[in-house]
């Protein structure tokens, strides 16, 4: 056991440096001076005269002081650990171990986590984030295959501790699905999932094939930003082509089952939106109208386009050679992102949403790229 406690001593003494490292990159002594001065807005006497600015303060400020404590918890359990080995060692004491090698982890998981969140530093990054979800051709394995991935960020959303809101929902014609659109609302929502949007590959034998055959079908994951409505955007009212028709989905698990649903095609781009979550069609048009603005900005940003008018609309193929992830059932069992390399063999819980491992390594990639 004492040699359990020399190698934790190792480990804390290769972690030392990684610590100080964080703090400087995440200039926590220029956070503290923050947080003093937003705590000093905030408390002035005329800072409820504007409510949207104030949220706009208090969210910062929370922000900058949850980094602020993440890190200084993980300072004090590491010099508390340190002391407590050398403690140990020195009194040739074994009882602390197991407690020791438990601290040890939430040390490293607690500098894993606070090291991702480094990474997380687009413009958009702290956005909510909206989802939409579209099968490829094969009919009702492919529907499934969406209301799959539809379920794992569902899985993921409520672990993260993320609010989930489903925005238009359109039933497979057996099974499945044939779209979604779901917000995500949390800090870094978007910053987590932008790694999700690409096409998704599922391998198995179809539950749909009585022969019981394998099939390989695919689905399309497109994320994008929430924006805030200060950000404006002319759009011409007779480029939309809008639509009301009956809200389809599973009652009342997703939506309300009136005429009010709301579909707008943006007739230059080809762009379609959708919302039937809401309660009248002039709220379900907000909405669709937001998705849609928040969708043209995407576009504009990720092709560094200079103009809204200059999008062309082009669409990716959703079929083999296109694919980020492939998730195989059979033969074996494998997740594999083909951008990273990383992989993971427990197919099953990375269907119940485990996926931050693949949003990490994504997000390391794209930082070593820089």
């Amino acid at each position: 056991m004492i040699i359990q406690l020399e190698q934790a001593r190792s480990q804390m003494r290769d972690m030392q440096p990684k610590i100080e490292e964080l703090s400087a990159s995440l200039q926590i002594e220029k956070l503290k001076q923050k947080c003093a001065e937003l705590e000093e807005i905030a408390s002035g006497e005329s800072f409820w005269n504007d409510p949207e600015n104030s949220q706009k303060v208090l969210g910062e400020l929370k922000a900058v002081k949850d980094t602020v404590t993440a890190y200084e918890e993980l300072a004090s359990l590491f010099e508390s650990t340190v002391e407590l080995i050398d403690l140990a060692i020195a009194d040739e004491d074994e009882s602390f171990t197991s407690d020791i090698l438990a601290d040890i982890r939430t040390i490293e998981k607690s500098y894993e986590e606070q090291r991702i969140k480094l990474l997380l530093s687009g413009e958009y990054d702290r956005n909510n984030a909206i989802v939409s979800i579209h099968p490829g051709a094969g009919g009702t394995e492919a529907q499934d295959w969406a209301e799959m991935l539809y379920r794992m960020y569902m899985r993921f959303s409520e672990r993260r501790g993320f609010k989930f809101k489903v925005l238009d929902y359109l039933d497979g014609d057996e099974a499945g699905i044939k779209s979604v659109t779901f917000l995500v609302e949390g800090d870094f929502a978007y910053g987590y999932l932008k790694s999700e949007s690409g096409v998704h590959r599922l391998v198995r034998v179809s539950p749909f094939d009585s022969s019981g055959r394998r099939h390989t079908s695919f689905s399309s994951v497109e994320v994008m930003p929430e924006f805030d409505d200060k950000i404006k955007i002319e759009i011409r009212e007779e480029d939309l082509e809008i639509e009301a028709h009956r809200a389809s989905g599973a009652g009342g698990q997703h939506v309300n089952k009136t005429d009010s649903a709301i579909r707008i095609k943006h007739i230059p781009t080809g762009i379609v939106v959708g919302c039937q979550n809401e309660r009248s069609q002039l709220q379900n048009k907000e909405v669709a109208m937001k998705m849609l603005k928040s969708k043209l900005l995407e576009i504009k940003e990720r092709e560094q386009l200079e103009r809204i008018e200059d999008i062309k609309g082009t669409k990716t193929n959703i079929e083999w050679g296109a694919q980020i992830r492939s998730y195989v059932f059979m033969p074996y069992t494998l997740a594999k992102d083909h951008r990273t390399g990383h992989e993971n063999g427990d197919i099953n819980k990375v269907m119940d949403g485990y996926i931050d491992e693949f949003m990490n390594a994504y997000l390391i990639a794209k930082s070593v790229e820089k």
